[in-house]
């Protein structure tokens, strides 16, 4: 089970939102290449990366930052935020990206998005937000009214890579990965998911490991690491033990 540190990216710093919310970001560093350099210290072979700026744009906003992480982490990167076009897809794998992260257009443009998965095999994997249940949108500033299985089923004959999950109301308050629904969704859809939001924990960590053989590929953690809740190396060491 891959573990993925998170980098938000606002503004050019790194920073984590409460429940995706723009005006609730916390600063946790001015230098997002130093911080991936950290974490790459740390024993991290895997990033993801959000561009928050450019997740409500609709286009990339912090770039500069993203290429400079791209720059100094040697591993592989996994990057969203604003990726609505074939010219960003194809500007970010250019640069060394491994794998981009689509969300609002794999609601609003799917033909795009499995073109691009189809172009460029295992290199792109679907953000599937939820609120209540529902997929949110444009930043999480919308919420539609597509369930987040049906959004995921929609892309499992596509050539995607992987399903991004993420509970909004969860993210960035470390009150605990929604387990229960992270794993329902893994035995509903034929695709690999990946958990995310509210991670506080080693607990967390082992409790999605278990269900691996499930379908659980990985799982992003930011607050948790930025606050010291959560040691890296250690998360690493058993995520590399899951089946």
């Amino acid at each position: 089970m891959i573990i993925f540190p998170a980098i938000d990216l606002k503004s050019g710093q790194v920073v984590r939102l409460s429940e995706g919310d723009m005006d609730r970001a916390t600063i946790y560093a001015d230098d997002p290449a130093g911080q991936a350099q950290r974490f790459a210290e740390a024993g991290a072979e895997f990033l993801h990366v959000v561009d928050l700026d450019g997740a409500f744009a609709g286009k990339p906003e912090n770039a500069a930052a993203v290429e400079n992480i791209i720059g100094s982490f040697k591993g592989h990167i996994q990057l969203g935020g604003g990726i609505r076009n074939r010219a960003t897809v194809e500007r970010w794998f250019g640069l060394g990206v491994s794998r981009l992260v689509i969300g609002t257009a794999a609601l609003k443009d799917p033909i795009f998005v499995k073109d691009m998965a189809k172009e460029f095999p295992g290199g792109i994997v679907v953000a599937v937000d939820a609120r209540d249940g529902y997929v949110a949108t444009e930043g999480w500033a919308e919420t539609s009214d597509v369930s987040v299985a049906e959004l995921a089923k929609r892309f499992e004959d596509a050539g995607v890579a992987s399903i991004l999950f993420t509970d909004v109301g969860r993210d960035g308050m470390l009150k605990g990965c929604n387990v229960e629904a992270t794993v329902d969704l893994a035995r509903q859809v034929d695709l690999p998911i990946i958990a995310s939001g509210g991670v506080k924990g080693i607990d967390d960590i082992h409790i999605l490991s278990l269900y691996a053989a499930d379908g659980i590929e990985g799982v992003i953690t930011g607050r948790a690491l930025f606050e010291g809740k959560l040691d890296l190396a250690t998360a690493i060491a058993i995520g590399d033990k899951a089946i």
